[in-house]
């Protein structure tokens, strides 16, 4: 069943017959200026309401200095933001323990994520959510990897003898990766490339 628009849908009988994810339903009720509070059914209930014609809103903040929460126990449901969370031994043992993985690292995708996480203030995102982004269970903001296979696409190349003969190797590597990066091959650099698109590589040294 292909799912509409939520602006698309015209009441919340319509609305219940589709499965949401949490995340998206926190989107949903910030996008439209709603109170996003963090469990699902919290979540229907203000967006059933928005169906009804009444605008559940945000809870005001009082005025002054905000008070800074210290959280010193981590779990799953902790904030990342309310912890404070940085990539530290603190929160690298957290996740080692787990993940069980002794040699836990955090990836890009995680790194890019906290990025926007803490760039927007997203105070619902815990370390739930990230552990779940490490296992690819959802996306949140993800780490443009075409840099890193560009990198590695240009070292491979000038490490095959074969395309000395170019007198301007970058140039000729950049236009054997353009032929690559919009086809579905793989993005990496083989000799046999070179020798299907050498016709039009341009010139040689000689």
């Amino acid at each position: 069943m292909d799912r509409p628009e939520f602006d698309d849908i015209k009441d919340f009988a319509e609305f219940s017959k589709y499965y949401w994810y949490r995340d998206e339903l926190i989107k949903i009720c910030k996008t439209h200026g709603l109170k996003a509070p963090s469990g699902k059914i919290e979540l229907n209930k203000v967006i059933e309401a928005y169906f009804s014609g009444e605008k559940i809103l945000p809870d005001k903040k009082p005025a002054g200095r905000k008070q800074k929460i210290v959280v010193t126990e981590l779990t799953l449901d902790t904030g990342l933001i309310a912890c404070g969370f940085t990539f530290g031994n603190r929160f690298r043992d957290f996740f080692r323990k787990q993940t069980g993985e002794e040699n836990f690292k955090f990836n890009v995708d995680m790194v890019e994520t906290v990025k926007v996480v803490k760039a927007t203030g997203d105070e619902d995102f815990t370390l739930g959510d990230l552990l779940d982004i490490y296992y690819g269970k959802k996306t949140y903001a993800t780490y443009d990897k075409s840099a890193l296979q560009w990198n590695k696409f240009v070292k491979d190349f000038c490490a095959d003898e074969a395309t000395q003969i170019y007198s301007e190797r970058l140039k000729a590597a950049a236009v054997l990766w353009k032929i690559v990066r919009e086809s579905d091959m793989k993005k990496e650099y083989s000799h046999e490339l070179l020798d299907k698109y050498k016709h039009v590589l341009g010139e040689s040294k000689d």
